[in-house]
């Protein structure tokens, strides 16, 4: 049944051209389909299109309209090439809202620049900076995936439980490499560990022997690399195991990507790390869903992906029109309880509701609950690599 659904669902989102213009609502996905996590959002990009097909496919939306998808490219880590695409999707394509961005500057420069001047919603399902927690953004600005204050908390516990004390610390130079290493900094020394150094690297480079060589000469006992899979964060790794630096890495979630085990290989087993994840019933949903849609269905930010794109539309059926104002009023009522429950393939019911008048508490693939300001309170996978395999641990 739900190969069906996402059959159908695929035809719809595909046929939307077809619909007059007046039944269609633009809506936007701005993600980095080239840079550093271009890994990562070949599965984030189509789990969006795929709540958004999803709701085409119900025919329920606002008495029957139908949702045009417009992308475009964040880039990740340039901020002006991001805002252009976000200039041009809210005044040239009159997007009613956006699912992105994904790295947390260039979503930072989107939302400060081009959608609170314009009274547009942005939900990103991966921008985790602590620092956008306190952005001024006019109640437009919410995010599926939980800030890094606490992803720093989590990997410092997990390092604590096994017992390692010294750590040194290797991030990118961005407000997401910055913000996480701050907080797992932070938590780290409050448990009585020791970070031995901790030092910022840029993305890009083809040699990273000296950063390397300067977190070997502070030592530790492993290595933590807040970076990107398929930028410096592989570079970092590759060095120091070419040198034999480091052995052993802890990950932030942007180094969660298959392409990074295949490029550097068995040397990565018995290294770990976190990602924002769920146990819960709509993750295992969305991974059935998914499966065979795209490459890795159980992701990073591939559920939150979804979850972001859904409660755009929820939120436009709960306030009754695709103006951009009542869509920012209903994101956090139709996010939270009261009201039933709605997981992954439940979009047409959460829809039927709303439009009878009734309540929804949409919890979706990644146990969606936002806390203000538009936080997502979140939950995390450890893993491990055991045998070229990203295999949960335990989540916290």
């Amino acid at each position: 049944m739900k190969k069906l659904l996402l059959s159908t669902a695929a035809s719809t989102l595909i046929a939307t051209s077809a619909f007059s213009a007046g039944h269609e609502i633009n809506v936007g996905i701005i993600l980095g389909y080239t840079g550093p996590i271009e890994s990562l959002v070949a599965d984030m990009g189509p789990a969006a299109e795929f709540a958004f097909a999803e709701v085409n496919a119900s025919g329920l939306l606002l008495g029957g309209k139908t949702l045009n998808v417009i992308t475009g490219d964040s880039t990740c880590i340039d901020s002006a090439a991001a805002t252009a695409v976000g200039e041009k999707q809210i005044t040239a394509d009159n997007v009613a809202a956006i699912m992105g961005a994904d790295c947390s500057g260039v979503t930072g420069a989107i939302v400060s620049n081009v959608a609170v001047p314009n009274g547009v919603v942005m939900i990103s399902p991966s921008a985790t900076s602590p620092g956008l927690s306190t952005i001024d953004d006019n109640g437009l600005f919410f995010r599926t995936a939980p800030s890094d204050a606490r992803q720093g908390a989590v990997m410092a516990d997990v390092l604590n439980d096994k017992g390692i004390t010294e750590v040194a610390v290797t991030y990118t130079n961005n407000d997401y490499g910055k913000g996480l290493a701050d907080a797992f900094e932070a938590s780290f020394k409050a448990l009585g560990g020791t970070i031995t150094i901790s030092a910022a690297h840029e993305d890009g480079k083809a040699d990273y022997s000296a950063e390397v060589g300067a977190l070997a000469s502070a030592g530790g006992e492993i290595l933590a690399v807040l970076g990107y899979a398929d930028q410096g964060g592989k570079g970092i790794i590759q060095a120091s195991l070419d040198t034999g630096a480091f052995d052993t890495f802890v990950m932030g979630d942007g180094m969660k990507s298959d392409s990074l085990i295949e490029a550097i290989g068995p040397d990565l087993n018995g290294s770990i790390g976190t990602q924002p994840g769920s146990d819960s019933d709509g993750t295992a949903m969305l991974i059935e869903m998914l499966t065979g849609t795209v490459g890795n269905p159980g992701g990073p930010f591939t559920a939150e992906s979804y979850d972001a794109a859904a409660l755009i539309a929820l939120a436009m059926q709960a306030g009754g029109s695709a103006d951009r104002a009542s869509i920012a009023a209903n994101v956090m009522g139709v996010a939270n309880a009261p009201g039933e429950v709605i997981l992954p393939g439940e979009l047409a019911k959460g829809l039927q509701i709303l439009a009878d008048g009734g309540e929804i508490n949409y919890e979706g693939a990644s146990g969606v609950e936002l806390i203000g300001p538009g936080e997502a309170a979140g939950s995390y996978q450890e893993y491990e690599i055991i045998d070229g395999v990203f295999e949960t641990q335990r989540f916290r």
